[in-house]
This record gives C-alpha cells, structure tokens and sequence, in this order.
C-alpha cells in the first residue's frame, strides 16, 4: 500500500520520469567514464624494495657486512611502519614498509638520498644498493622457470638476459623483470701468489693490468683532406687469450 502512490505519480507523470531516468543515466556514464579504476588496486601500504648484489660474500657475511648497514642507514627515515630484510648468498633484499598515506614518491626520494650515503662505505666488491620500479602492491605476478636437457646453466642465463627479458618487458604493463640462477658468463683471472712473489708483483698491479687490457677508451680520428676517419680501438676481450 505505501508503494501505490508513487506508482500511480510514476504513471501520471510519465514524462518527468522518463526525462529524470534519462539524466541519472547520462550521470553515470559520465561518473564511470572519469572513475579511478585500477585492475590491481594498492590494499598494502607503501613500500620498497631495496636489492645489493655481493658476489662472493657468504649469507653470514652479507648480513653483518651489508644487510645491516643499510638497515641502520634507512631506519631514521619518517613514516616507516616496518624494515624487513633477507641475506642470502651473494644478495642483500631490504623491503621497508611506509605507513598508509604516505607519499611515495617524497619518499623514494629520500631514501635514495639515503642510499647514496652508504653506497660509498660498503665493502668492495660489493655493488650499489638499487631501488626496485615502481610497482602495484601485487608484486610478483608472474614467476617463470627455465630447464632444458641440452642448454647449459650458462647458456640458459644467457637466453634469459638477452632474450627472454626485452621481450617480457616489451609486453605492455610490464614494469620490472629480474633474472635470478644461472651461470653469468665471465672470464676469471686466477692469481698464482709464489709467482706474483718471484716477479715482485702485488695483486693490484694484476687488478689495474686487467683493467686496462679490457677498457675502451677513444682512439681519436685522422683527418684527410676529403674526410674524417675515426680510429676505433677494440678493447673488449671476449676470450681468455684475447685478456
């Protein structure tokens, strides 16, 4: 009974409602045309995600000689929530939360500011802390492992780098794409130290001969009286007797 006299106005003014149902309708499609919408909607708050690479370095030694640094490095920043870190063999992974609201960008800024204050008194060796992209909160969204019976653990790194990573990325709403495993191709010196001894040598002078056998530096040019000719000099060894 109390729904019958808004029928009976519906019907008699038929027109108004055709007209109001017509106006709360454009309404919407404007109001979802404009609407924020994100497929993977931001439920975590803020945070980042700090990586260090230290080849060589035990899982003890990463912690006490990088992994900890850095955590009393970042720790004074404002509107952290929490700093959770990982040590393992050869790698250093911080993540530092921010409270909800904060702003990331702000603070990105300073802990990259922070980040090159302890880059420089890290052990050596060790590389540059890097800040991972950013991201949605969904992290991970994709995880893919590569076997194969005939491709060696080098070989698959080197299809994973230079192959199958530009076109992960290449693929829209790829952000980031890490490469974790494998043998990465290297040539090794390996000092003898009795010889270094018998031709009075110290491993410096080993570290600043590799150096320069693989640099490449500017050749300069020769200019003729029709043309330039730049003069390229190849320092790049790509095998063991070439270094």
């Amino acid at each position: 009974m109390m729904l019958r006299p808004v029928i009976l106005a519906s019907l008699r003014f038929r027109g108004v409602v055709v007209v109001l149902s017509c106006l709360l309708l454009a309404y919407g499609i404007r109001v979802g045309l404009h609407a924020k919408l994100d497929v993977f909607p931001d439920f975590v708050p803020p945070q980042v995600t700090i990586q260090t690479e230290a080849p060589g370095l035990a899982p003890e030694q990463v912690e006490t000689l990088v992994t900890r640094p850095l955590e009393a490095a970042v720790g004074g920043l404002g509107g952290q929530e929490s700093i959770r870190s990982e040590s393992i063999q050869g790698l250093s992974i911080i993540t530092v939360v921010f409270t909800e609201g904060t702003a990331i960008l702000p603070a990105r800024q300073l802990l990259a500011e922070k980040l090159g204050e302890i880059a420089g008194l890290l052990p050596a060796g060790v590389k540059a802390p890097r800040m991972s992209a950013l991201t949605s909160a969904t992290m991970d969204v994709l995880k893919v492992g590569l076997v194969s019976d005939t491709l060696s653990p080098m070989e698959l790194r080197t299809f994973a780098d230079w192959t199958l990573k530009p076109r992960l990325l290449s693929v829209p709403g790829v952000a980031r794409c890490n490469v974790f495993g494998g043998d990465v191709r290297q040539l090794q010196v390996r000092v003898h130290p009795e010889k270094l001894l018998r031709h009075n040598l110290a491993l410096g002078d080993v570290l600043a001969a590799a150096r320069q056998s693989a640099g490449v530096r500017g050749a300069g040019f020769i200019e003729t009286p029709s043309q330039r000719i730049l003069v390229q000099a190849d320092g790049d060894a790509l095998t063991a007797g070439a270094l």
